[in-house]
């Protein structure tokens, strides 16, 4: 039997906006599996800083993305949240994502999905509404959450990793915002064994 193949869908967050390419957690988490002895290929990567959800979900037309990857992760809305987007558009077009990404995967458990990080945490939110941000995350996060669980997919979160981790030094990119490889490694840490049970299945 051959590596798994691996397509990792998102925004600058799974593209690793200010990281090198070793750093991305989807590179981090192949590297890991291996390390466990589960074969798998380079991550493709569908993914651009900024998108929101339609926006992700046009480049996956443009891809021309054919079925079947046996690990699908997905990571999209903060940008959805920072352009002050509606809740309600959010969970119709990530539902539509997540029925894409299950028949990419073949079967929806295979579909891993990890929460959207708290960005108010990090210096780049200095003089913003900390608590706005926060809650408006948490609200994105429990719809990605509960249309995640109702599919039986795979979820993930990583908000409160990122909340820990906030602009300590080492845990974010020179702009202040995006994660380093180092946060990145302690995302990888927790996804693993939701990646590796979903590569089971």
């Amino acid at each position: 039997m051959g590596a798994a193949s691996f397509l990792a869908l998102g925004d600058s967050y799974t593209i690793g906006e200010g990281v090198e390419e070793e750093g991305r957690w989807p590179v981090q988490l192949a590297a890991r599996l291996r390390e466990r002895g589960i074969a798998v290929d380079a991550p493709r990567i569908v993914a651009t800083t900024g998108w929101t959800t339609d926006e992700l979900s046009a480049a996956m037309d443009a891809a021309a993305l054919l079925p079947r990857y046996d690990l699908v992760t997905l990571l999209i809305g903060v940008n959805n949240q920072y352009r002050g987007r509606s809740v309600a558009e959010y969970r119709e077009q990530f539902l539509a994502l997540l029925r894409r990404a299950a028949e990419l995967a073949g079967d929806v458990r295979r579909v891993l999905v990890v929460s959207i990080p708290d960005w108010g945490v990090t210096s780049f939110a200095e003089g913003r509404d900390r608590a706005a941000i926060a809650r408006e995350i948490d609200t994105f996060n429990a719809v990605a959450r509960d249309e995640t669980l109702r599919m039986h997919a795979h979820w993930v979160d990583v908000t409160p990793a990122s909340r820990e981790a906030g602009a300590r030094p080492g845990m974010l990119v020179d702009d202040g915002l995006h994660p380093s490889a180092a946060q990145y490694a302690i995302w990888t840490r927790t996804i693993l064994s939701e990646a590796e049970a979903a590569l089971g299945e």
